[in-house]
């Protein structure tokens, strides 16, 4: 299976805690003014990637921390993403944190069962649109003070969202 990316970074330090792979996905629905990152919106554009040469790539890597899907919209691409982080689960210890446009509430009430069950594979989320008026360059791990950042597994226990530090 192929995911569309508009680019890959093998080592981040700004897009989660620790040290992560970076799969910028190619294609967003969502275009928010101010965005960051204008050019992964079109469906049309990036290249495909082969998933199992992520899953190479990952394992030859041992300082990584954790895999983050951002964007564009992962989710546009629910069940690539999907198979990933299900292969992830299974070959790796690494914590997987996903960027999104559209909000935790909206994502458990979607009639998506992938957008779901990946949820349920990620540890980490940022949700709800970039919303440029809400701008603040002091934030870390988001864009937006409208965003937040989630603890999914958590979240899963206690049966309410659970925001993390």
């Amino acid at each position: 299976m192929n995911i569309r990316v508009a680019g890959i970074v093998k080592e981040s330090i700004v897009d989660g805690p620790g040290i992560r792979y970076v799969i910028f996905a190619q294609g967003c629905k969502h275009n928010c003014p101010g965005c960051h990152n204008p050019r992964t919106h079109s469906f049309d554009e990036g290249y495909m990637v082969d998933i199992d040469d992520i899953i190479k790539e990952l394992s030859l890597n041992p300082l990584l921390d954790g895999i983050t899907f951002s964007g564009g919209e992962p989710l546009e691409q629910g069940d690539e993403f999907l198979d990933l982080a299900k292969r992830i689960k299974v070959n790796s210890n690494l914590t997987i944190m996903i960027y999104t446009g559209y909000t935790y509430e909206s994502i458990l009430k979607s009639n998506k069962q992938a957008w779901r069950e990946l949820l349920d594979l990620c540890d980490i989320l940022v949700d709800g649109p970039f919303v440029e008026e809400e701008k603040d360059y002091r934030l870390i791990f988001k864009g937006s003070k409208n965003q937040r950042i989630i603890n999914l597994q958590e979240s899963k226990k206690e049966g309410r969202i659970i925001l993390m530090e």
